[in-house]
């Protein structure tokens, strides 16, 4: 054990880290949203006897840290050398999750987990991190083809294998994400946009088509729950049932006025939000818009916008283009999750079963945005010599390119 520390801090040494620039803003950001977590499942599980979540959350975030930690002393160039590795293994575990006997599902046909000793593991979440890294491997390795159509076609034939598992679970919002993070990568990729403008033009009216065909009576594509969510949506007062769920959690955030009744009241089983289903998870925003009031949810809505900011601001700060690709994936997940977290909880999306990132309860996602975390701490504190060799630097909106030439290759 001795000897395996004295290599692995010989390994970290050897990286020259410019420790200065470990970003304590952003470690500080995931105390505070862990803070705020715990003491969220705290107030809930006092009146409602969840606290299985409480201690399992606190444990998450006792793991979670430790592997950031770790995460952020290894070399990314180094993490990013097995990327074939983590995208064969984690397809793999996204499709065990319904085509062997260990995956389990929600009792409602949706198999989205694989049943391990002591938790269950939603492989769906590493599938995230996973697609950032071999989206990121990938458009390095065609930097000096973006005038052409080859990044966006293997972009899309890396991306399409393992969401193609997830939507078979199914689980059509982990699958919105990860469309989402390679949207948001192939533009920062630096593609032309004599590349991008006609593939637009082209989508759009499909998307459009797509979107009537899949509510049609037995079209196939959707399961009846996901359509009658959607349709629910379209109609709330026509199909007051599907919408159940979010008009309680409304009522709950409003009820919670300006001031919360948490402060007014203390902890109490008697809540609007007992009303909704995983308001551990899921809809955790109803519980804190009840509990903390308006002033408490836009203090944390800020917490959560500083947050993204700084990843973006790693992302621009990266020494290469590698690093910068992995911070935009990186924050595209967050922006994404956030915006549908509190989006579906206010009914203004459709439902659809997204956490909120370290606060909701969840030991798979934590582990995995934790882990992220501890990439995004690596990318800052590369030192400036990496910033030598071939590749480019992309500036601006990240299509202006620099003279500024980048050490990018990722097997040295």
């Amino acid at each position: 054990m001795v000897r395996l520390w004295t290599r692995f801090w010989g390994f970290i040494q050897s990286k020259n880290y410019e420790w200065k620039k470990y970003n304590i803003p952003l470690v500080s950001v995931v105390v505070l949203l862990s803070l705020i977590s715990i003491f969220t499942l705290w107030v809930i599980g006092s009146g409602m006897n969840t606290s299985a979540d409480f201690r399992k959350q606190l444990l998450g975030f006792t793991l979670g840290f430790i592997i950031m930690g770790i995460v952020s002393l290894i070399d990314y160039h180094f993490i990013c050398r097995y990327a074939a590795v983590y995208y064969i293994l984690v397809s793999a575990l996204v499709a065990a999750t319904r085509f062997s006997p260990i995956g389990t599902d929600n009792r409602k046909g949706a198999y989205r987990w694989i049943r391990l000793p002591g938790f269950d593991l939603q492989p769906s979440e590493l599938c995230k991190l996973m697609v950032i890294i071999a989206l990121a491997v990938l458009f390095n390795k065609l930097q000096n083809k973006m005038e052409t159509f080859w990044p966006l076609i293997w972009g899309v034939v890396v991306t399409s294998f393992p969401i193609t598992f997830v939507l078979l679970q199914p689980d059509l919002s982990s699958s919105l994400v990860v469309v989402f993070i390679f949207a948001m990568m192939l533009y920062a990729s630096g593609i032309a946009y004599k590349i991008i403008l006609p593939v637009i033009i082209v989508t759009v009216p499909l998307l459009g088509v797509l979107f009537w065909y899949v509510l049609q009576p037995n079209s196939g594509i959707l399961h009846p729950y996901q359509v009658a969510r959607i349709v629910g949506f379209m109609e709330p007062e026509k199909y007051p049932d599907e919408m159940f769920q979010q008009n309680m959690s409304i009522e709950a955030i409003s009820s919670g006025k300006l001031y919360g009744k948490y402060i007014i009241e203390g902890t109490s089983d008697v809540r609007n939000y007992n009303k909704v289903d995983v308001t551990e998870s899921d809809f955790i925003w109803s519980a804190i818009g009840e509990e903390f009031g308006f002033i408490g949810s836009i203090s944390i809505i800020i917490v959560l916008f500083v947050f993204i900011i700084i990843c973006l601001f790693v992302a621009k700060n990266a020494v290469d283009y590698l690093g910068k690709m992995i911070a935009i994936g990186i924050a595209s997940m967050f922006m994404f999750q956030v915006f549908a977290n509190i989006g579906v909880a206010t009914r203004m999306l459709p439902n659809t079963g997204l956490p909120l990132p370290f606060i909701s309860s969840g030991l798979s996602g934590l582990v995995t945005y934790m882990a992220a975390i501890g990439i995004l701490l690596n990318i800052g504190i590369q030192p400036a010599s990496k910033a030598l060799g071939k590749g480019f630097l992309i500036k601006n909106n990240l299509h202006e390119l620099s003279d500024l030439k980048y050490d990018t290759d990722i097997t040295e």
